[in-house]
């Protein structure tokens, strides 16, 4: 009951009135809002600080994955050199290959 009489009190509301909102007047002008051309070149400075940042970042995270691989090829390496001099050497076959004088 309460619903029907808020909407009957809405509608004559709306008929005597004309609205039920006020339009806002405009206080400010719409031009000394605006970002204007300084605000323009700040965003672009903006922008092209953020993609030579980019750029940095991801020219030192390829030179860093590439010294990673250096590094772990030669530490392979050098496994590889330290267990062939710690193993005794194996005899030469005697036959057709030349002798070491």
């Amino acid at each position: 009951m309460h619903d029907a009489f808020g909407v009957i009190a809405h509608a004559a509301l709306t008929v005597f009135t004309g609205t039920m909102t006020p339009t806002p007047e405009e206080t400010v002008d719409p031009v000394l809002v605006t970002p204007g051309p300084a605000g323009f070149v700040v965003i672009a400075l903006l922008s092209l600080a953020v993609v030579a940042l980019v750029w940095d970042m991801m020219r030192r995270i390829r030179r860093g994955r590439v010294r990673a691989d250096i590094n772990e090829e030669l530490d392979a390496q050098e496994r590889a050199d330290a267990e062939a001099a710690a193993q005794p050497p194996t005899e030469e076959p005697e036959g057709d290959t030349p002798s070491r004088a």
